[in-house]
Formats: C-alpha cells, structure tokens, sequence
C-alpha cells in the first residue's frame, strides 16, 4: 500500500533502491510540479524525481558506476513513467566530507 502524498512510482522507487542498496539514507523528492507544462513532462506529477542515496554499497565505484547500477536497478521506471532522475549517491564517508 502506498502512504498518503506518495504516488505508486515514488514508492516502487523508495522500495527497490531500499532493497538493492540497504541505504543509510534514502531521500526521494517529486519535482514533478516544478516542469508542468514543460516539453516532456505528461503532467501526470510522476515523472521527474531526484534521489539521494547514502550506501555503503557504492564503496568502490566511480561516479559513473554509481549511477549504471540506479538506472539499471530502475530501468522499467525510466522506460515507463519516470522522464527525469537527478541523482546524488555517496558513501556514508564521503556524504559526511559533503554536508549531505
């Protein structure tokens, strides 16, 4: 069941991210208000998200292979509802060296 304000996608998103990376932080905002009429955007207010997540997970990878696992891990979200994912992923170390 999705929790009141939440959409399906945000979920399904908070849920497999929580399972693949066993986040010490998992942050998901909905800007899809903020492109509302913009090219691109169905104005379904499920289709633009930025994701935040804190893992241990990443330890060892470059910015790039961070970012290959989220969009492989969330492929059918972004070949379906999801038209843009800004991501921020780091270590628990390196969020702590940048204020996240």
């Amino acid at each position: 069941m999705t929790a009141p304000g939440i959409t399906a996608t945000e979920q399904t998103i908070r849920e497999k991210v929580a399972e693949a990376f066993a986040p010490a932080r998992l942050e998901i905002e909905n800007e899809s208000h903020k492109h509302h009429g913009h090219a691109g955007s169905p104005g379904t207010g499920d289709s633009h998200f930025a994701l935040t997540v804190v893992s241990d997970a990443f330890a060892g990878m470059d910015r790039v292979m961070r970012q290959r696992q989220v969009y492989e891990l969330l492929a059918d979200e972004l070949a379906g509802p999801v038209h843009a994912l800004a991501l921020t992923l780091a270590t628990p170390e390196e969020a702590a060296k940048r204020g996240l």
